[in-house]
């Protein structure tokens, strides 16, 4: 009898017996459901524990542990910041024969937000922000939604090696929200020391029903530059503004003057955003301040529109104190912080495709949205070395179902993330995430 003829047999004969043959959805959907409650307690008090960008030890250490129990070969402080600061960046791997190598990213910080949920597992972490001020810490964004998701895909995928092959390298990213932690694991060599991935992908929570996912094909989030803009002038008494050249007055005018960088050097159909989020000035309401310094975060889908923003911004600035007469040797100072910019996020085509089908197949048809880019800003795109390795992050829906209707309904609003207000729903998020990405990882790996 002939191979095939005996598989036949084989599954007929089964079939006959009424043998149940659980599919692989079948399958992942029982791992999840027998973990749900441990993945719930984990979720919570890492919750309840956030810590600061920069300062993720005992969130990096959670995770190495469970990492190494699921049977990885960890790492940890893998990230090397400019200043020669170590990062506490986690690299699991696990080796399972020949094949593609894929990345998973977890980003592991917190925000200085304090928590106004009053749910029982609230934070109520204080900690010391880079000025020094006293804060509350609270993941408003879900990154203790993605790090409990990295930890059951772990699980899931040390019990399903048997049907897939290569190799899975998951990531625990530090800084996400000062978006230099993926630069630092790089700068540390990463590739170099773990291997360069074929594939990379990750989620993010957003802001519609839990037990939804959707995948964006192309720019999915937006560059994010930020500027230092120091209008400098002439200080004087504030009775004699003739004698000097008020630095307050330019940076007001350079406020409602940046509105037009966009409006009128960008073409209408490339969005493109420009905000002044912080200005500092003068000392006293008598005395005109030699300067201002404002700080700016801009935001677009193309480099070349990124850096028509960046001559913008400087044009703007040197012309409105030219007009004011301002000395040649009190131009304003423009500088750009590369160390606090980072890319555009592009979705790899292709394997987007890839991911949209799988979990159309896995989820269902109805649980797989659409979604539009957004204008909010990601490190994770930097994993693919400038679109060298093809790279997506998808979206997943964290809000509670009917909540959703009730905004859709009426138009209330929703709080989003960043806001002390943010409250996922921990087990249908939790659920559809693990089983999204352990879905997408085992297909990616056949």
């Amino acid at each position: 009898m002939q191979t095939w003829q005996r598989i036949a047999v084989c599954w007929i004969t089964a079939t006959a017996v009424g043998m149940a043959i659980p599919s692989r959805a079948q399958e992942v959907s029982a791992l999840v459901e027998k973990q749900l409650p441990d993945f719930l307690t984990t979720y919570k008090s890492i919750h309840a524990a956030p810590e600061l960008s920069h300062h993720e030890a005992q969130t990096s250490a959670l995770l190495a542990g469970e990492l190494r129990k699921a049977g990885y070969s960890v790492t940890e402080r893998v990230g090397k910041y400019p200043d020669g600061s170590q990062a506490y960046g986690v690299v699991a791997i696990l080796k399972n024969g020949a094949g593609p190598t894929l990345l998973i990213r977890t980003d592991l910080d917190a925000l200085p937000v304090t928590e106004k949920t009053s749910l029982p597992y609230a934070s109520s972490v204080r900690s010391k922000n880079p000025a020094g001020q006293d804060v509350g810490v609270m993941h408003a964004c879900g990154h203790d939604v993605h790090i409990t998701t990295i930890i059951g895909v772990a699980r899931n995928m040390a019990a399903l090696m048997s049907q897939w092959h290569g190799t899975l390298m998951l990531i625990g990213q530090p800084s996400e929200e000062t978006i230099d932690g993926a630069k630092a694991m790089l700068a540390d060599h990463l590739y170099e020391r773990f291997g360069q991935p074929d594939l990379a992908i990750a989620l993010h929570d957003a802001n519609f029903a839990a037990g939804k996912v959707s995948v964006v094909s192309g720019p999915a989030l937006a560059s994010s530059t930020s500027i230092d803009v120091v209008m400098r002038g002439v200080g004087s008494h504030g009775a004699a503004p003739e004698a000097g050249k008020d630095p307050i007055v330019m940076a007001s005018e350079f406020v409602v003057a940046a509105q037009t960088i966009v409006s009128r050097s960008i073409a209408p159909d490339q969005p493109a955003v420009v905000t002044v989020g912080d200005i500092h000035g003068g000392t006293k309401r008598n005395i005109i301040p030699d300067e201002v310094k404002m700080e700016l975060t801009t935001r677009c889908y193309s480099e070349a529109v990124r850096q028509a923003i960046i001559e913008g911004v400087r044009r703007t600035a040197k012309g409105i104190a030219i007009a004011a007469g301002v000395p040649e040797d009190r131009m304003p100072l423009v500088t750009v912080l590369e160390g606090e910019s980072t890319p555009a996020t592009i979705n790899d085509a292709v394997l987007a495709a890839r991911l949209q089908k799988i979990f159309v197949e896995k989820l269902g048809v109805e649980n797989v949205v659409e979604r539009k880019p957004v204008m909010g800003s990601e490190d994770f795109g930097i994993f693919s070395l400038d679109h060298k390795i093809p790279a997506v992050i998808f979206w997943l829906g964290a809000y509670d179902p009917a909540k959703v209707a009730e905004s859709e309904r009426t138009g209330s609003v929703l709080p989003s993330p960043h806001s002390p207000f943010f409250a996922p729903l921990p087990e249908p998020t939790i659920r559809t995430g693990v089983t999204a990405m352990t879905d997408a990882a085992v297909s990616l790996l056949q």
